[in-house]
């Protein structure tokens, strides 16, 4: 017989994704962050060399 009622998994699927995106976002933030960070050093490093 078929359940009745609520699908199975479908709201812990959509709570995964939901946080996995979140992760990601802020992979992608950090990342980001720290390449702006390291371009600052370098022209600042390049700025004393001159």
């Amino acid at each position: 017989m078929a359940k009745t009622g609520r699908e199975k998994n479908t709201k812990n699927k959509a709570k995964h994704s939901k946080l996995m995106t979140q992760k990601k976002k802020k992979k992608k933030a950090e990342d980001a962050l720290r390449k702006e960070r390291l371009k600052a050093i370098n022209k600042k490093a390049n700025q004393k060399l001159k």
